[in-house]
């Protein structure tokens, strides 16, 4: 019988798709590269172009995910899990400048509009590094959603941006075709870009949310208060809950207010059980209870 392997940890299962998507990166900028040579379209070339920032944004994740994956150390006691969210911003801004490329490019075209060459074998070309793109997206993003993970997420979006801008370019190159309205390709391309950029700039506003110390989702703070409730009475108080979003790693801290009369032995006993109950329902979330008796605040506390 063999042995049985061990499940990936969500690192090594992030690090893996990752991995994937840089291989992806590469077919699809050969396959969408061959298509603008063949054809000359500076709509294709646009679509070439956002292979470049897939690679290059996939490389930049995997290399954060490394650094996610780092322990705490005496710099970071909290651990470093907001790299993630470098790899997000920086994503944001490749694609903001391969649009400027491309509306540079596709201006000039406009200007002055050359026919196109070879266009079936284009756009074949163009289909399959798109169909790709697609199936790869997909899975990213079913899998970041299992993983909380913002590289995985940025990437996974960027990979279906690219299909539907491919799916514009194809259409749009099949009209020009069909009509010999030559302009379209241009247009088309800007269009393109336009679209790009509008991505970019989500995945840039997400990540400076995450580096500012956003509070997790609802959802996940109804998790938290539902499972304090169960704790609560007129003996045992929850006051001044701060969450903290840092990527796949939340942050949980309160206080925790006990009748003057409880021992430490039963006051420790609560607050493990409550730890343990809320370790039960996120799994991803570290806590920190400060155990403080009834009608007490902390000196900082009563300052604000």
């Amino acid at each position: 019988m063999s042995p049985t392997r061990a499940p990936r940890s969500a690192e090594q299962q992030i690090a893996r798709y990752l991995r994937l998507s840089v291989i992806v990166a590469v077919v699809t900028i050969a396959l969408k590269t061959l298509a603008w040579r063949l054809t000359g379209s500076v709509s294709l070339l646009s679509d070439a172009m956002e292979g470049f920032v897939n690679l290059a944004g996939a490389s930049f994740a995997l290399a954060m995910v490394w650094l996610a994956r780092q322990p705490p150390d005496k710099e970071h006691p909290s651990g470093h899990h907001k790299a993630e969210y470098f790899s997000g911003g920086f994503e944001g801004l490749l694609i903001l400048l391969a649009s400027l490329v491309v509306i540079a490019a596709a201006a000039q075209r406009l200007l002055a509009p050359q026919p196109l060459e070879a266009l079936g074998w284009g756009l074949l070309l163009t289909v399959i590094g798109s169909a790709l793109n697609a199936g790869l997206g997909v899975a990213m993003l079913r899998k970041a959603r299992e993983l909380r993970s913002v590289a995985l997420e940025a990437d996974g979006r960027h990979l279906l941006t690219d299909v539907w801008t491919s799916v514009g370019v194809i259409v749009g190159l099949a009209a020009a075709g069909l009509t010999g309205w030559m302009w379209l390709d241009p247009l088309i391309a800007i269009a393109v870009a336009l679209h790009i950029a509008s991505e970019g700039l989500k995945l840039l506003h997400r990540a400076a949310n995450g580096l500012m110390d956003r509070a997790v989702a609802d959802p996940v703070r109804a998790d938290i208060d539902l499972v304090l409730a169960r704790f609560a009475n007129p003996a045992v108080r929850f006051d001044h809950v701060i969450t903290r979003d840092a990527g796949r790693r939340l942050f949980l801290n309160l206080h925790l207010h006990l009748p003057p009369d409880w021992t430490l032995a039963r006051a420790d006993e609560l607050r493990r059980e409550v730890e343990q109950a809320l370790a039960t329902q996120l799994p991803e979330l570290s806590v920190g209870i400060e155990v403080l008796p009834l009608g007490v605040e902390p000196l900082a506390q009563r300052m604000t």
